[in-house]
């Protein structure tokens, strides 16, 4: 079980007043919503790792479905890929030139850079002085690889991964999806578009561009010509960047979908995902369509998490999810993320000295919270450039 920081964006995204109708006028309720939906989607990701703390993985189908919390994940790639992607569609549906790609790193880079490089110089000095385990990450080749996010492509990622930073390969995949959207960009609009607006064609390039995650998935079950570490690449999650690229261009084309339509449905996706159809929990044995079958569900849970949020009103739903306290808490989001996975480990041993793989998943749950938020807190406002953040939520919020 992984995490990731999921978009280190807080985007706004389009109204959406009727059927067929574009609308490309965000509201300000709409952008706490997808706030508010990062900040559950972290609270999935440090569940599923205090399931996996306590050992309450092995619990039958309650376990299986704490081990599928993971999906908190999948939300977050969803998430990215329609914040941003939507400002590409946004000017293929108005005829002007595309994002600047150099103010597109610049922004990526000053999000994600300060935080991160803070948490992984105080992992490898505390993990320096601390034992908690077999640590083959801690080397001086390791906090290279942690540091420019290429931990993911050794052959085995188990053996660099870090004791503190195990979280870290969804950010890797996550740098991997911002180095490579304006090169996807480029070709769904320009080679493939033609530089014109045409949503059907768009939204076939997506469905192929799609098509690689389960391709990728089967070849690395049945060959043994990529490495192991091969399925955390790109491709093996590539479906959920593109399912929230297809709700951006769904939404600038005026689609609407409704919350009691889609909840349901993401409920029931998780519920399956849980049962033996997706494999065992531990990855072992698996048949090669186990693990597309997998994906699949928990494509559908992300983007029906999120679809009514930019597809429509959203309703009560969205109103939970833009209240004060959720949005504070998806404000600091991502330095949760970072943060959690030092904080739990210390949660188990020093607060709540518990042995490992004992104990109960709600407590240290609860525990890892409380001790993590101020913390991410006080990283939030040291890293965070002044002024950075409110002026680039108004400019996804001008018209």
């Amino acid at each position: 079980m992984r995490a990731t920081g999921g978009s280190p964006v807080t985007g706004s995204p389009d109204s959406g007043v009727s059927t067929g109708t574009r609308t490309d006028r965000p509201t300000s309720s709409r952008v706490a919503s997808l706030t508010g939906l990062r900040a559950l989607a972290a609270l999935l990701i440090v569940a599923t790792h205090a399931a996996f703390g306590t050992g309450q993985l092995s619990d039958g189908y309650l376990g299986a479905v704490y081990a599928r919390l993971e999906v908190g994940v999948p939300v977050f790639f969803v998430l990215s890929g329609y914040l941003l992607f939507r400002p590409w569609v946004l000017s293929a549906e108005r005829g002007t030139p595309g994002p600047s790609v150099r103010r597109y790193a610049r922004r990526r880079i000053r999000r994600i850079a300060p935080a991160y490089v803070i948490t992984v110089l105080t992992a490898f000095a505390i993990y320096h002085f601390r034992d908690a385990g077999p640590n083959p990450g801690h080397s001086w080749l390791g906090l290279l690889q942690h540091l420019t996010l290429t931990q993911i492509y050794p052959p085995s990622y188990f053996a660099v991964m870090h004791q503190g930073l195990t979280q870290m390969w969804s950010l890797a995949v996550e740098v991997a999806f911002y180095a490579v959207l304006p090169l996807l960009a480029g070709l769904l609009l320009t080679v493939l578009c033609g530089r014109r607006w045409r949503p059907t064609l768009l939204l076939t390039g997506l469905a192929l561009l799609g098509a690689v995650t389960p391709l990728w998935l089967w070849f690395t079950q049945t060959t043994d010509l990529l490495p192991g570490s091969a399925n955390i690449w790109l491709p093996a999650h590539l479906i959920y960047f593109v399912g929230g690229m297809t709700l951006a261009v769904l939404q600038v084309r005026g689609a609407r979908c409704r919350p009691w339509l889609v909840l349901p449905l993401a409920l029931a996706a998780l519920l399956v995902v849980a049962s033996p159809v997706a494999g065992n929990i531990s990855g072992q044995d698996l048949a090669p369509w186990q693990p597309v079958v997998k994906t699949f569900l928990y494509a559908v849970f992300a983007c029906a998490l999120m679809a009514p949020l930019v597809l429509g009103d959203g309703g009560r739903y969205a109103r939970l999810l833009g209240s004060r306290p959720v949005v504070w808490l998806g404000e600091i989001s991502y330095e949760i993320f970072l943060l959690h996975v030092i904080v739990m480990e210390f949660a188990m041993s020093e607060v709540l000295r518990w042995p490992v793989f004992t104990g109960a998943m709600p407590v240290l749950f609860g525990v890892t919270v409380a001790m993590t938020i101020p913390a991410a807190w006080v990283l939030h406002r040291w890293t965070r450039v002044p002024g950075a953040e409110r002026a680039e939520r108004a400019e996804r919020s001008r018209p």
